[in-house]
């Protein structure tokens, strides 16, 4: 099961009882969520509020020739507009790319790119005041597919691009792959092309700016990563970073969507500085679509050795990545699309040519599962042909490649606990995939997929040698803890997970604590809710801290007591001798010793992660982790050869979180990532239309399908933890990595039914009945034979 870290007086926590890990926990800002009084963004109302709007390009890729604000400024109701030259200065989350601006300088790259803003009286005068805007534009050639775009006679799209409109190319190569794949007994190529998504969260990006008396500019913003936001907003506006706050009020849903800074808060900023009044701005279900930064479409050529024993000899994987008109995390993105793909198997040797171009569409960038959900499709579904192929079962080949604990990738990431196995076996297990399997009729088949994940990045966006994560925690002498922590809570519920490590060794109940988080002015830096960081970077720092004042306490007590404090124990709200139990104090007498011997009870935790992680080579840092967690799917479906339409009636999940510290967060996390990948396997496309000037096809949630409750699979959660000495009491993340296997699963489940294989997402009916088409033939031409001794019908011939 892995080893736990030994506590600083050398107890060993696998022997002790836990006082809240592993309970059932409600998030400590359910309650006001239910009842409907949590204040998001646009719940803030300040007096003097202005509202904005921005205007935007209706031309996919143009100069811009003149911008004639006069009659906006002249509008009755109106305070102040703004152009790309009152922001000259171009930003970057990733700082190696800082290649957009808030509002377009020169030339728009998208329909949807922003030219101008305006703050006035109400957003119907704001709106007018933008239709009134003139603007000449210069049209331009528009690329909306990237090897056009990468052509060598293509005009270059972003302004700030150094290699024409390549925005990233990455080319790895480990081993001898070219021999490695002639010397292999069986070689599966194959193309996939995955689709585009979007996050679709419920609450649109909003952020309202206010300029204090004092000078202090306060930005709140539905952001997921404050930290990034605050030094973006300095950079921009070309002010000093102690002069600007950035408040994250609660979040309706993220996913990856709100994780950079967009135009929307350098226009609040800007607006509210000039006019000083309050500015907000509220974007429209359609601004969030045109926004994006969701899921790269990825066209992927795979090329997988075998032999005949099932282990795989190398893999060669080539890769287009479309990116859309900005970088965003794009840096990020094309080496995530090889580097996280090493694990949970062996790859002997293994290479990745990835190029990421630029688009006139909207900005691609990190949607759950950033950057390794799209190859994992890729290669789960190789995998799966090759156990056709070799007449093996395809958990069983999955076994003989698998990596196990304590191993090193073949691109030299080092991995601790892996549970990977064991995932496996549950999945097998509870899904009855030995007995029901073959015995499933036509068109019903179950499929497998397994994946892994990081946790956490070992190195942050932008270099530095400080700690990714602080976290402070204060004692109140009433029986109270504050804890401060700068992190991003976006709906995953990381304020509950703190208060739980809080609790746990405080002894204090859950409502006894408060957390106060992602408020730039109160709390320690944190790097914000991106690659799945919080759990073991903010929950090791929030140990660090809480194990500091718990000692102090004991120490406290154990003198008044005269018994070695290793005896006193914190829980259930008292302080207790361990080896006379009918001894104890209430948690607020034993607080009023500690600050009577201390003065006032605070502690800082910090985190940093292990540096050894990783290779040496150029790019050798991007993927490495902390510790990895390990997921595996079982999927099964139900498909109408007459239709096309695909029904996923169960996904089993089995999910490696290393030690769930609160089981029904955990399930809940695997349940969301089940039911997002769900999503993007059967419905979802995020497509800006060639034909039509490059709009979207459908920006409205009324367009945009994505599942309803009656249209989600039965999911069936299975915790599986193998605690990592790396993670606070063992845990590893359990938010992204749950998402990976379950695109590949229904594809391998739709071939176990019903005979074809989808290399193409979304699995729509139109798709599925092509392949059913093409199956046909080659049945009726005798070039195959049936699937399951279920010919599919042959039309008669009238």
């Amino acid at each position: 099961m892995g080893d736990f870290k030994k506590k600083s007086d050398g107890r060993d926590e696998a022997a002790e009882s836990h006082w809240q890990l592993g309970k059932a926990h409600r998030k400590v800002d359910a309650v006001d969520r239910m009842r409907g009084i949590a204040r998001y963004t646009d719940d803030i109302k300040l007096p003097g509020l202005l509202h904005g709007k921005i205007k935007r390009s209706p031309h996919p890729h143009a100069r811009i020739v003149a911008i004639d604000v006069g009659k906006a400024e002249a509008m009755e109701g109106v305070h102040a507009v703004v152009t790309g030259r009152d922001f000259p200065v171009p930003y970057g989350v990733i700082p190696w790319t800082p290649d957009e601006n808030a509002l377009c300088v020169d030339k728009v790259c998208f329909v949807g790119d922003g030219v101008a803003a305006v703050a006035a009286i109400d957003e119907d005068t704001a709106i007018a005041a933008c239709d009134a805007i003139e603007v000449e534009y210069e049209l331009l050639p528009a690329y909306f597919d990237p090897e056009a775009a990468l052509a060598p006679d293509a005009v270059q799209i972003n302004p700030y691009a150094k290699k024409g409109n390549l925005s990233k190319h990455v080319k790895l190569e480990f081993g001898p792959v070219d021999q490695a794949l002639e010397e292999a007994d069986i070689v599966i190529k194959d193309d996939y092309f995955f689709e585009g998504t979007t996050h679709t969260a419920i609450e649109p990006h909003c952020a309202v700016a206010n300029v204090e008396t004092s000078g202090v500019l306060t930005v709140w913003s539905a952001t997921q990563v404050s930290h990034y936001l605050h030094r973006e907003l300095a950079k921009v506006l070309g002010m000093p970073a102690h002069r600007i706050r950035v408040i994250q009020p609660p979040l309706g849903g993220a996913f990856g969507g709100k994780s950079e800074p967009f135009d929307l808060e350098f226009c609040v900023a800007k607006l509210a500085l000039m006019t000083g009044r309050p500015v907000k701005i509220l974007y429209t279900r359609e601004e969030v679509f045109y926004s994006h930064r969701g899921r790269h479409p990825m066209k992927m050529h795979y090329k997988t050795g075998f032999r005949r024993d099932g282990t795989i000899t190398g893999v060669a994987a080539e890769t287009i990545i479309d990116g859309g008109a900005y970088s965003s995390f794009g840096l990020v993105t094309t080496y995530y699309s090889g580097q996280l793909l090493t694990a949970p198997y062996v790859f002997p040797t293994y290479r990745f040519d990835s190029r990421r171009a630029y688009t006139n569409k909207p900005a691609c960038g990190p949607k759950r599962g950033h950057g390794s959900v799209q190859p994992r499709f890729a290669i789960e579904c190789q995998l799966d042909k090759a156990a056709v192929q070799l007449g093996m079962d395809p958990i069983e080949l999955r076994r003989r490649n698998n990596l196990g604990a304590d191993g090193v990738t073949v691109n030299e990431m080092k991995v601790g606990s892996n549970g990977f196995l064991e995932c496996l076996e549950r999945v097998e297990a509870a899904s009855g995939w030995q007995d029901r399997r073959a015995e499933l009729p036509y068109g019903r088949g179950l499929g497998i997929a397994g994946s892994t994940y990081i946790s956490g990045t070992n190195y942050c966006v932008y270099p530095n040698e400080m700690p990714q994560a602080a976290v402070q925690i204060t004692l109140d002498r009433s029986g109270r803890a504050r804890v401060f922590s700068g992190a991003n809570d976006i709906g995953q519920g990381s304020n509950t997970m703190l208060a739980v490590i809080a609790s746990e060794e405080l002894g204090l109940d859950l409502s006894d604590i408060r957390v106060l988080s992602a408020d730039s002015d109160l709390c320690p830096i944190d790097l914000g809710a991106y690659s799945s960081r919080i759990t073991l970077m903010v929950g090791n720092a929030c140990l660090e801290a809480a194990r500091g004042l718990r000692d102090k306490i004991c120490a406290s007590v154990a003198r008044r007591w005269s018994i070695p404090a290793k005896r006193v124990t914190l829980t259930g709200r008292k302080a207790l001798d361990m080896e006379d139990p009918e001894r104890q104090i209430s948690l607020t007498e034993a607080f009023v010793m500690a600050e009577s011997d201390h003065g006032l009870l605070t502690a800082v935790g910090n985190y940093d992660t292990p540096k050894d992680r990783h290779g040496s080579y150029r790019g050798g840092t991007i993927g490495a982790s902390p510790a990895y967690s390990f997921t595996a799917h079982v999927a099964e479906v139900e498909v109408d050869a007459e239709t096309g339409i695909v029904t996923v009636t169960n996904v089993w999940v089995a999910h490696d979180c290393g030690k769930a510290l609160s089981p029904r967060i955990v399930e809940g996390q695997m349940e969301g990532s089940v039911y997002m990948g769900f999503a993007e396997a059967i419905m979802e496309q995020h497509i800006v239309d060639a034909e039509h000037n490059g709009v979207h096809t459908g920006p409205s949630l009324l367009d945009y399908r994505i599942p309803t409750f009656q249209d989600t699979p039965d999911i069936h959660s299975l915790i599986v933890e193998h605690p990592d000495a790396q993670g606070p009491y063992g845990a590893k993340e359990a938010g992204e990595g749950p998402l990976h296997p379950i695109i590949p699963a229904i594809s391998n489940a739709i071939y176990d039914a019903v005979g074809v294989r989808m290399n193409a997402t979304p699995f729509s009916p139109p798709r599925v009945l092509d392949a059913l088409e093409s199956r046909r033939t080659l049945e009726a031409d005798g070039a195959i034979a049936p699937h399951k001794d279920h010919p599919l019908a042959v039309p008669e011939v009238a």
